[in-house]
């Protein structure tokens, strides 16, 4: 047994390594891959993939594409990642063993190191996978310079640097520098290795240079890579350390120590995996941005129309974020329980319903959202172009196309919605459903009849209007008398004056609510009437308030009479309406 762990130690390490890789970006951020999936837009047209291939690092940048539309399921975006990080271990690992088979033995935890760097750097979202294909792209070309020998390594290098730059990029200048380090490490002439390393690095920048004067970017953007980080006009830092580990950690083994045992070889390859282990534990708050990641989380659950789940997750932990609660918000008015719980979560003004309109393009699509499942087709479908429009990388977005789809089926422009269908259907994941939707084009009563977009176009707005997001509440009036049993508009309508605190205007739109005899009377609703007819000395109509509330409000009112805002005893009252408007929290 001893003589079979000693023998397959390596590989168990890296299955290991690999499985633990799945996990963590199945289970921990399925959100980070959702989000990747969303801003951009992979067709299977041969224009499309011709104009990837005509520039720099286009080959990269396509298989990246590729893979990334798979991440509409969170287990393929999994595995891609894992199988991405176990390639660029086992790369570095070959090179190990290509420098110094005896010393890559002792230290072969340092192959993981790499990917290890690389799984931290992905906690930024900005990385996109096009950066990892080009990393693996020219660990596979510094392998195949270790295969050759003699004459064949210049000739490999004189084909390879402008090759590997056109498929990778400027990950070009890992397999120059590579080659640099190694002519001096193994040359019995320094000087003379040193002047020829000198030449690669150089007729490695030359390239990107002269690639300058063939297609229209920037020459700093090509020294960045055009599609490595999504905003295009600035330098990661991380990824350019990334890439000089990648070159020095097969070059530097072979100055470390080394044991021939077997034995001793496992025990000090599972000692440096560990330390590696416990340093990525304690790197990995400072790459994963746990406030992000949550915006993140719950855009992702508002696409699915999770609201179960959003509301979950809200009772775990209170959003605190103008995303978050406007989600959250989003969410209960959905589930019909807005008017009950608004106020067992924290809220943050009229941003807790709509936040104000940002120039970024991941919240704009949240707000989008919101404007779809009030009615207002064309304000949502004006924020997902601008969402769309507004990705910094100019990628277009399979999610913004989707909705503006759906948006233009919704308002009868069915040539308009023909286009952009069209589009999905050169992809692989919303073919179907962009040919299921086309056979809808022109089709009056199955779209009436639809389960969605029928109901949108009840209540959708026919008249054109201008509004502002600073009058929300008249936003909702409108919505209210076009359709009075528009749900979510209903529920926003009466929340948005206690959210302001501004109980005279909530009494206007009470009444007008009861005009329409809906029979809505929740419990902020009711919580806010009996305020405010105490505070003009008067009881509610007999039958109004339900005496729960009543002794509620009357206990609240002795606390309060006790010590003011600052009473104590006001604490248990803290998710009812007369708290958020008396103590302001």
């Amino acid at each position: 047994m001893s003589r079979l762990v000693n023998k397959y130690w390596k590989v168990l390490t890296t299955l290991t390594f690999g499985v633990a890789a799945f996990l963590f970006w199945w289970l921990v951020y399925p959100a980070l891959t959702a989000y990747q999936e969303q801003y951009q837009l992979f067709l299977l047209d041969s224009g499309y993939i011709g104009q990837l291939l005509s520039i720099p690092d286009g080959m990269a940048r396509c298989i990246g594409e590729y893979f990334v539309q798979f991440y509409i399921n969170h287990a393929l975006a999994a595995l891609v990642l894992a199988v991405a990080l176990v390639l660029l271990q086992w790369l570095t690992w070959r090179l190990m063993v290509a420098v110094s088979s005896t010393q890559a033995d002792t230290h072969y935890a340092l192959s993981f190191l790499p990917s290890l760097l690389l799984c931290l750097l992905l906690g930024d979202e900005s990385v996109l996978l096009t950066f990892v294909v080009a990393l693996l792209l020219t660990e596979f070309a510094m392998w195949t310079y270790e295969q050759m020998s003699g004459r064949w390594r210049a000739c490999f290098m004189t084909i390879a640097i402008p090759v590997v730059y056109w498929l990778a990029g400027p990950a070009v200048l890992m397999l120059a520098a590579y080659v640099a380090l190694r002519l001096w490490q193994t040359s019995t002439s320094k000087v003379s290795a040193l002047g020829w390393g000198l030449l690669a690095v150089v007729y490695a920048v030359v390239c990107i240079i002269a690639s300058s004067y063939v297609v229209p970017y920037p020459l700093a953007r090509l020294f960045r890579g055009l599609d490595y980080y999504r905003f295009t006009e600035v330098y990661a830092v991380w990824q350019s350390v990334l890439m000089a580990v990648c070159v020095l950690i097969p070059v530097i083994v072979k100055w470390l120590p080394a044991s021939e045992k077997p034995q001793r070889q496992m025990m000090a390859g599972l000692g440096e995996a560990g330390v590696l282990t416990v340093a990525f534990l304690l790197l990995r708050p400072a790459f994963f941005d746990i406030r992000k990641y949550e915006v993140l989380e719950y855009d992702y659950l508002v696409r699915c129309n999770n609201w179960t789940g959003i509301i979950a997750k809200a009772e775990k932990k209170t959003p605190d974020l103008p995303a978050t609660v406007c989600a959250t918000n989003l969410a209960l008015g959905m589930k019909g329980q807005l008017g009950d719980r608004a106020f067992e979560f924290y809220q943050n003004g009229l941003q807790g319903l709509l936040p104000e309109f940002e120039r970024n393009f991941s919240t704009m699509m949240l707000v989008s959202e919101v404007y779809w499942h009030l009615g207002l087709i064309n304000t949502s479908q004006r924020l997902a172009f601008e969402t769309m429009e507004g990705i910094p990388n100019y990628a277009k977005s399979c999610r913004c196309i989707k909705r503006l789809a759906e948006t233009n089926l919704v308002n009868g422009q069915y040539e308009v919605a023909r286009k952009y269908l069209k589009m999905l259907e050169k992809t692989i994941c919303y073919k179907k459903w962009a040919q299921r939707t086309m056979l809808m084009l022109g089709n009056e009563q199955a779209i009436n009849t639809h389960s969605v977009y029928g109901k949108m176009r009840q209540l959708r707005l026919n008249d054109t209007f201008l509004f502002s997001e600073k009058e929300l509440d008249k936003m909702m009036g409108q919505l209210v008398m076009h359709h009075p049993k528009n749900g979510l508009a209903l529920q926003y309508l009466l929340l948005c004056p206690l959210l302001q605190r501004d109980i005279n205007s909530f009494m206007n739109y009470m009444t007008f609510v009861d005009g329409l005899k809906l029979g809505y009377l929740p419990r902020i609703c009711q919580e806010a009437v009996i305020f405010a007819f105490a505070q003009r000395n008067q009881q509610p109509p007999q039958g109004y308030v339900n005496q729960m509330v009543a002794n509620s409000f009357r206990d609240f009112i002795q606390a309060y009479n006790s010590g003011g805002a600052g009473a104590s005893g006001l604490e248990r009252f803290k998710q009812t309406t007369w708290y958020y408007l008396t103590v302001g929290k």
